[in-house]
């Protein structure tokens, strides 16, 4: 019975997030410059991109908490934005500078496929078109626009992913303190992510323990998520994963994985992802779907 039941549930996220999946990827379509804007190669590469598929997490994480309370407005752009944002964030981690990978989303990597001038132009174009989209596409409610825009761009500054990413190139190579490796993660992974939840939230006009619910949750989401990451980087194969792996190791970066073994990671990861379904369930509303996903993603470890 028990088992029947977890299965009807994985069923219905599936067709949740496929539905969703759809929806994004029409967005992405119709929001984005056509190939054939000039520039046309760098529209091309913009394209490329963001049409790799993917699992479309941050996206699917706007929408679900969009619908936990009435929403004001449609939240699909945002959605779209945040999906911009992200993908400029791979493909400067792609780059030779940085990651040097060659595959992403299982086929080259935007460098790859164009070339390195190329790639830098389109994630640069890739995260100035989100904030562009979310201004144009919430101009009639100013309040939601400004908000969803400070969201994002709080989130991917300097002080969160952008400087979780610079602490994470700037301590490769040494057994960095635990304080230091969540730092990182908490900037580089679980800021976008606490961004996507918050904005989403955003369309409901949301009370302030509503919100600091939300970020709590996409903090420990965070968290998990990049633990888990840690683990299949370790224990994974690129056919698997879509991208390259062991880069981890190669680059001599501290994980979790690093700090606490592979079991040591599978705890952490079951803690935080505990505490983020904790805190999506004491937000209340239409949260079954929303908690049923934060459990799903721990599962790619089990």
């Amino acid at each position: 019975m028990i088992s029947d039941q977890l299965s009807s549930v994985n069923v219905a996220l599936k067709e949740k997030l496929l539905q969703i999946r759809k929806e994004v990827e029409m967005g992405i379509n119709t929001m984005l410059p056509p190939a054939a804007t000039r520039p046309t190669r760098l529209h091309q590469a913009m394209r490329y991109s963001m049409e790799a598929g993917g699992k479309r997490i941050r996206p699917a994480l706007v929408i679900l908490a969009s619908e936990l309370f009435p929403a004001q407005s449609n939240a699909l752009a945002a959605a779209v934005a945040i999906e911009c944002l992200h993908t400029y964030t791979l493909i400067h981690d792609d780059l030779p500078a940085v990651d040097n990978s060659d595959l992403r989303r299982s086929r080259p990597a935007c460098h790859k496929q164009f070339d390195e001038a190329t790639a830098i132009l389109a994630g640069d174009a890739l995260l100035t078109y989100a904030f562009q989209l979310l201004a144009e596409s919430y101009r009639e409610s100013p309040a939601l626009a400004i908000a969803l825009v400070s969201d994002l761009a709080i989130a991917s500054g300097s002080q969160q992913l952008i400087g979780g990413q610079m602490e994470d190139i700037e301590n490769e190579g040494k057994a960095v303190r635990p304080n230091t490796l969540q730092y990182i993660h908490e900037n580089k992974t679980a800021a976008l992510l606490t961004a996507a939840l918050t904005m989403g939230l955003r369309f409901s006009n949301p009370d302030e323990h509503q919100i600091a619910a939300v970020q709590r949750c996409g903090t420990h989401l965070g968290l998990a998520f990049q633990i888990i990451d840690d683990i299949l980087d370790a224990t994974s194969d690129a056919e698997t994963m879509g991208k390259p792996v062991g880069n981890d190791a190669a680059a001599d970066k501290f994980t979790y994985v690093a700090l606490h073994g592979i079991a040591g990671a599978r705890n952490e990861a079951v803690r935080h992802t505990a505490a983020a379904a904790a805190n999506a369930k004491s937000i209340g509303g239409k949260n079954e779907m929303l908690i049923v996903l934060i459990n799903d993603l721990a599962a790619r470890i089990r």
